[in-house]
C-alpha cells in the first residue's frame, strides 16, 4: 500500500532546502542532524487526509506478514531493550526506587544469559530512564558514567493544565538538574478545537526553553478522539521542533496503538520527505510484552527503514515490557519461563 493511500496531503513535496540540511557534528558522525523548527504552514495542514479503513487493513496485516522465530527473535528483543525508556511515573515513587530502576537501566539482562546468548562482550543498557522532575537529579547520580540518559516528564505531565509560564519553568529545571530529555505533553484543546497555531506556539516555545536538550512531544492520542487530529498534532509537533513523538502519557484511557502508530509514522515519513529532518517515534502505554514490541520494530522497518529501530529515533515508554523481554530471552537459552517475580525492575 503506497503512503498515498493513507494519508494524503494536497501540494507537491518540496525538497528540503539548503537552510536546513545540518550535518552531524564531527566528533558523533554517528548523530543525525537535529530537527529544525519550520514556519507555521497552515495550508500543509488543513491539507492532511485520512483513510481510516486503508490504515485499518495495514494494521491488520502486520502480524500475518511479519514473525521472527528463534535466534533472529532473540536478536531483535535485544535491540528492542537498548530502546526501552525503562520509566516509573507513580505517586508512591521515592528515590530508592529510582535507584533501583536505574540499576536495572544499566544491567537489564543477566550477565550468564547475555553470555549464552554470545554477548558477554557486549554489554547492553536500555535508551534511557524516565522518570518525574522531583527525581531527575537522584537518576542522573546513579546513572553517572554510564551513558544513560536521563528523561524528564513536564508541563504539567500527565494533564497539562498548568499555567505556560509554569510548564517553561518546570522545563528549565529538569535541564538544570542534569536531564538529557525532556518528555513534554501538548493542550489537548488546542488539538481538539482545531487552534494548531497555538499548539504550533506552544511546541516552538517548550523547544526554546529546553535548548539542546531534545524534546519529546507527548500527544495523548487516546483524547484526540480522530486519526485526522492525530496526523495534524504530529505534523504541527515536528513542524515547531520537535525531536520526537510521543503517543500517550501512559495514563490515559487509551494508549499506544498500532493504528495510531501507523498514522503517526507516515506523518514522520511525509515531514522527512519536505524538510529533510529525521524525528523520532515512541509509543508508550500499554506495550507491556515482547510480541507487541516486536509488532512496533517490524512496523517501524517496513514504514520507515532500518534507522529507526535505534533508540535515537525510536524508544518505547514502558515499565513492565523489560521483564518479558528478560524472561523471553531466558526461555531462548534455556527452554524453561520463569517468574515475574524474578525480574524486579523498580
Amino acid at each position: 500500500m503506497t503512503s498515498s493511500a493513507l494519508v494524503r496531503t494536497r501540494g507537491a513535496v518540496r525538497p528540503p532546502s539548503e537552510s536546513v540540511t545540518a550535518t552531524p557534528a564531527a566528533d558523533n558522525p554517528g548523530a543525525i542532524a537535529r530537527n529544525v523548527a519550520q514556519p507555521f504552514d497552515a495550508g500543509w495542514i488543513d491539507g492532511i487526509r485520512i483513510n481510516p479503513s486503508a490504515a485499518e487493513r495495514r494494521v491488520a496485516t502486520l502480524r500475518g506478514r511479519r514473525s521472527v522465530k528463534q535466534d533472529a527473535q532473540a536478536g531483535w528483543l535485544l535491540k528492542a531493550l537498548t530502546c526501552i525508556d525503562l520509566t516509573t511515573l507513580n505517586g508512591d515513587d521515592t528515590a530508592e526506587r529510582v535507584r533501583r530502576l536505574c540499576a536495572k537501566a544499566v544491567m537489564p539482562v543477566r550477565p550468564e544469559v547475555l553470555a549464552a546468548l554470545g554477548f558477554a562482550d557486549r554489554p547492553l543498557h536500555t535508551g534511557a530512564v524516565c522518570v518525574y522532575h522531583r527525581f531527575v537529579a537522584t537518576a542522573v547520580d546513579a546513572l553517572a558514567g554510564t551513558g544513560i540518559p536521563v528523561a524528564a516528564v513536564s508541563t504539567g505531565f500527565p494533564a497539562g493544565l498548568v499555567p505556560h509560564a509554569l510548564k517553561l519553568k518546570e522545563i528549565e529545571a529538569s535541564v538544570r538538574d542534569g536531564a538529557s530529555e525532556i518528555d513534554v505533553v501538548i493542550t489537548r484543546e488546542h488539538a481538539l478545537g482545531g487552534h494548531w497555531q497555538r499548539l504550533y506556539d506552544e511546541m516552538l516555545d517548550f523547544r526554546r526553553a529546553a535548548g539542546a536538550v531534545h524534546v519529546k512531544a507527548i500527544l495523548a492520542t487516546g483524547e484526540l478522539k480522530t486519526l485526522r487530529n492525530v496526523a495534524k498534532a504530529s505534523l504541527v509537533c515536528m513542524m515547531a521542533g520537535a525531536d520526537f513523538i510521543k503517543t500517550s502519557t501512559g495514563k490515559e484511557g487509551v494508549n499506544a496503538t498500532p493504528l495510531v502508530t501507523l498514522v503517526m509514522l507516515r506523518m514522520i515519513r511525509q515531514y522527512e520527505a519536505r524538510t529533510g529532518f529525521r524525528v523520532g517515534y515512541k509509543p508508550a502505554g500499554g506495550v507491556s510484552t515482547a510480541r507487541l514490541a516486536l509488532d512496533y520494530q517490524a512496523l517501524m522497518k517496513e514504514e520507515l527503514g532500518r534507522a529507526w529501530l535505534e533508540p535515537n529515533l525510536f524508544r518505547i515508554g514502558a515499565s513492565s515490557l523489560l521483564a518479558d523481554i528478560e524472561r523471553q530471552l531466558e526461555h531462548h537459552v534455556t527452554g524453561r519461563y520463569s517468574a515475574f517475580n524474578r525480574h524486579p525492575i523498580g
